[in-house]
């Protein structure tokens, strides 16, 4: 799948859908992901793409490290961000440290496009600010293998392929959780705040 860059820009700058669109992979429809805590803390990640001749653009995503004690995430697939930092000034400044620490790209290799919406994530009681990025050429990953376990470059042919969308019971980090929307990713369960993520990103590039 190719996408047109310019498209989505402008999509992204005046078009964005929200809760409506997170809501398709939200797990059991969870209201909580709307309603902010007193002491919520504050986090940005980056939905990164770039161009495959073999694949079309792809969706870069990390699978977080399975022995990291502090990440309530450990193990899941995600987007590659974190935690707001004072010295960052701004959240995308955020996203994009973030990215060069976990994954070795460096800021000035991303063309940012834009942001989606904003996202809380209850179980870690965190106020998720995606942006979405370009990237010219294959990247060359250089990972923070206390944080990064692996990377996962999936096509966006993928993303939108109906097939890819499945439901199953997930033993979330509070409980099990039954009937969890998630995304196939070649066996790989990606679900979640992640996956209402990029459900917004897969419904904004499908826009007309």
């Amino acid at each position: 799948m190719i996408v047109d860059k310019i498209a989505l820009k402008k999509r992204l700058s005046h078009s964005l859908l929200g809760w409506p669109a997170q809501r398709h992979m939200s797990p059991a429809q969870d209201p909580r992901y709307r309603v902010l805590t007193s002491d919520y803390k504050t986090a940005a990640v980056m939905a990164l793409i770039y161009h495959s001749e073999l694949d079309g653009h792809k969706l870069i995503l990390i699978e977080r490290a399975k022995n990291n004690p502090k990440d309530k995430h450990a193990g899941q697939i995600g987007l590659p961000g974190g935690k707001y930092e004072d010295q960052d000034g701004d959240l995308l400044t955020c996203a994009l440290r973030e990215v060069h620490e976990e994954i070795g790209v460096a800021p000035q290799d991303i063309e940012v496009l834009g942001s989606l919406s904003q996202l809380f994530v209850f179980a870690s009681n965190f106020l998720v600010y995606p942006y979405v990025g370009f990237i010219s050429g294959t990247p060359d990953y250089q990972l923070q293998v206390t944080e990064v376990d692996s990377v996962l470059e999936v096509p966006l042919s993928t993303i939108m392929d109906a097939a890819t969308k499945k439901v199953t019971d997930i033993d979330g980090p509070n409980g099990m959780i039954s009937a969890v929307p998630y995304y196939d990713i070649g066996g790989r369960v990606l679900w979640g705040a992640t996956a209402m993520i990029v459900s917004e990103l897969e419904q904004i590039i499908l826009a007309k």
